[in-house]
């Protein structure tokens, strides 16, 4: 594209607002937020396309105590903007859904085409038969069919938090399947402190029975993703959420036992340096500065990569957000060239507006 599909949406979802005299966020019910949803889903013409493949989860991957005991098969849902341009897969986090990825989809295209999964037991993807079922090697093993379902020979990865793990445990046990990675706040060192307090945080069943608790509650769990617009906010918890009739509100999408499984393995650091080490391609790393999951030791043993790139992304914590046009813009000639960064790059955003819906906890006076 030749502008910025996150400016585009929120632009329109700016001028619905205005339309309606600008009403207090509280104000808000059911019909209103359809509303905002429709705008920002009416900006732009040809979002990614939702598709589904059959994913068979082996005898082998199951807990010899608790498993099924035999393979079976579930639904694995996936985005895809379709094109000729050049493969990525790319996977979300820990409750992460593939919609996260459709602004970033929409500016690579033409010359990129961004395929995102939702992982078993989030979004609209299958839930597994056992909690014991949800592990880095039952995902890996995911996006190893969804590869096969492609018919990719090879492509490039971009993992954010959990999916930086899928992707360098991936890479490192199948080099010739993957051309480079993108590592949007992940590596290969996360510690307990953090993942204890990510644990805490997600394991638990919530109810949104308002438009405004709703936008208020998601929105403090906005932190991290630095200065990402409305649109890109409401598009992403949109996504991850679903009306129940039988809560009366919206609720997570995701199946609490994969965040309980998390939360089981969470009791000791990540460490993944082995994977690190057998990596052969090059690595870009997307470091939010404000992380307390990429640490400057870690990233500082990870250049021992020959190949590896950094850009600093200011104003976020772990996982900036991925619909900035200009972020997409450096990932993207990172992409189209063979050799690594000669120092890392700083990043700022240029599009930052008071966000209306939102509690802003990163604007700054």
């Amino acid at each position: 594209m030749d502008q910025s599909s996150a400016i585009e949406a929120d632009s329109a979802l700016r001028e619905w607002y205005a339309s309606k005299g600008s009403p207090s966020v509280e104000t808000f019910d059911w019909s209103h937020y359809d509303a905002m949803v429709s705008s920002v889903r009416c900006s732009i013409p040809d979002w990614p396309f939702r598709f589904s493949f059959t994913y068979i989860h082996s005898e082998q991957l199951q807990d010899k105590e608790f498993g099924l005991g035999k393979p079976y098969e579930i639904p694995l849902n996936a985005t895809d903007p379709g094109g000729d341009g050049l493969p990525i897969i790319a996977i979300g986090g820990l409750i992460n859904v593939a919609q996260r990825f459709d602004f970033m989809s929409l500016d690579l295209m033409p010359h990129f085409r961004l395929i995102s999964l939702d992982l078993a037991g989030r979004g609209r993807s299958g839930w597994m038969a056992e909690q014991s079922d949800y592990t880095l090697d039952a995902y890996v093993e995911q996006l190893r069919q969804l590869m096969d379902f492609l018919k990719f020979d090879c492509c490039i990865l971009l993992g954010s938090s959990l999916g930086g793990s899928i992707a360098l445990r991936f890479a490192a046990n199948n080099p010739d399947r993957v051309r480079k990675i993108i590592l949007n706040d992940s590596g290969p060192f996360i510690p307990l402190e953090r993942r204890a307090r990510r644990a805490s945080a997600v394991g638990r069943h919530y109810v949104f029975r308002s438009p405004a608790e709703l936008l208020r509650r998601t929105g403090a769990a906005t932190r991290p993703v630095g200065y990402a617009p409305d649109a890109v906010l409401l598009h992403n918890f949109h996504h991850k959420t679903r009306w129940s009739d039988d809560e009366g509100g919206r609720i997570y999408r995701h199946d609490l036992r994969a965040t309980l499984a998390y939360r089981n393995i969470a009791v000791q650091d990540l460490n993944l340096w082995d994977e690190w080490n057998h990596l052969t391609c090059p690595v870009l790393l997307l470091h939010g500065t404000e992380s307390d999951a990429t640490s400057t030791n870690t990233i500082n043993r990870m250049r021992e990569h020959p190949d590896l790139s950094v850009i600093h992304v200011h104003g976020a914590g772990h996982t900036p957000s991925l619909g900035d046009f200009g972020l997409t813009q450096l990932i993207a000639e990172w992409l189209k060239f063979d050799r690594p960064y000669s120092a890392d790059i700083e990043f700022r955003t240029a599009y930052n507006p008071v966000r209306l819906f939102y509690p802003d906890a990163r604007r700054r006076s």
